[in-house]
């Protein structure tokens, strides 16, 4: 299955960068690019394994995808459950680990995402295309949290 994967260097602990990234509402309208609108299901009140997330992107399409994982501040975990049609599959992880650049302490934040395209016989050419497309979003999503990280005003909202 294809993946594609983008990384950041934040000067945040984990704690906190793992909290920016898991923002919600107006807060997460305001720094990710990728979403247009995005809420949780099911009366749940914050993330957690099983919880399911309604997301529209901003070019148009929309999925739910359940928490397979919520680790705070190391690791989380989605998986499709419904989405758009050329999607057989998609999942995503997003992984925090302390590091330090140039003696300043932080954290490198590494997104992943897998998926398989269908119909099986337009998979050569499809995952070349998702590769691509979603290899320039994710950048641009994670270049966007990177941002969020240094502005005082998303970061004192998670602190």
């Amino acid at each position: 299955m294809p993946q594609v994967s983008a990384e950041a260097w934040v000067p945040l602990p984990p704690a906190q960068a793992f909290a920016v990234s898991q923002t919600t509402g107006e807060l997460r309208l305001r720094w990710d690019p990728f979403i247009r609108r995005q809420h949780l299901l099911d009366g749940a009140a914050a993330p957690d394994v099983g919880v399911r997330t309604y997301t529209r992107a901003r070019v148009g399409p929309r999925m739910v995808s359940r928490y397979v994982s919520y680790r705070p501040p190391t690791s989380v975990g989605m998986t499709m459950e419904t989405g758009p049609w050329f999607f057989a599959s998609f999942g995503g992880g997003w992984r925090f680990t302390p590091q330090q650049q140039e003696g300043v302490d932080g954290t490198r934040a590494v997104w992943k995402y897998t998926f398989a395209t269908r119909p099986g016989w337009l998979s050569p050419v499809a995952d070349r295309l998702g590769v691509w497309l979603l290899g320039r979003e994710i950048r641009a999503r994670v270049a966007a949290f990177a941002a969020a990280c240094s502005d005082p005003e998303i970061v004192a909202a998670v602190s």
